[in-house]
């Protein structure tokens, strides 16, 4: 009898560990990668602080790797026991530095940001990929996906002129072979400007698919490309 009821508790134990573990691995499904404009980041009534190192490239940099559920909605702040540890991702801080900057006020290293990010959308990961995993796959992205180039072949330069939001949407489309969400903010006069792009990668973090959902940008036809 007490041979029966170890071996029920355990089957019950069982079953709700593989219970857990499915659950954890069907919090999300894709991923929202997204770059932002330094430019447009800067050209606001806020401003911006360059980091610490100086000021970053006139380049996209990456704002996050944004787990995202199939309707839009999306887990945040899922595991408060696995902070954010610089010293996991050691051998790519200079890659941060350089593609993952903070323009936040006060000027920073960027340690804030990358805690926020991990701490925020990184731990909804953690059933794929660990915290250097997680870093890793959105420097890789970074490096698969030149923003700037491809705007630049297609004619769209970061020259404070204006362009249709459809020829953005295209020119980037036509390059990854799937439909960007573009988002913009205003500058101090009211124009809106050309501010994040959002990739759309599968739940492994390492293939570019159609995004399941297209959320507005708040974004008029006519879109600012500023300096930086």
């Amino acid at each position: 009898m007490e041979v029966q009821l170890n071996i029920s508790v355990l089957t019950k134990l069982f079953l709700v560990q593989f219970l857990l573990a499915f659950c954890v691995a069907q919090d999300f499904d894709f991923f929202y990668f997204v770059q932002q404009w330094p430019g447009s980041y800067c050209d606001t009534d806020q401003g911006c602080c360059y980091p610490s190192n100086g000021k970053p490239a006139s380049d996209f940099g990456i704002h996050g790797l944004w787990p995202t559920n199939n309707d839009g909605s999306y887990p945040s702040n899922c595991d408060s026991s696995n902070p954010f540890d610089i010293s996991k991702i050691s051998d790519l801080v200079s890659r941060m530095e350089q593609d993952w900057p903070s323009l936040a006020c006060p000027s920073s290293g960027g340690t804030t940001f990358w805690s926020h990010e991990w701490d925020k959308h990184g731990t909804c990961s953690e059933s794929i990929l660990d915290q250097h995993g997680y870093f890793k796959s959105a420097l890789d992205l970074k490096d698969n996906l030149d923003l700037l180039q491809i705007l630049q072949s297609a004619g769209i330069q970061a020259d404070g002129g204006s362009y249709s939001l459809s020829s953005i949407k295209n020119a980037i489309k036509s390059a990854v072979g799937s439909t960007p969400r573009i988002e913009c903010n205003t500058d101090g006069s009211g124009n809106s400007q050309l501010y994040q792009i959002y990739i759309c990668v599968d739940a492994s973090a390492s293939n570019i698919i159609e995004c399941p959902v297209m959320q507005t940008g708040k974004c008029s036809s006519g879109v600012q490309f500023p300096s930086f």
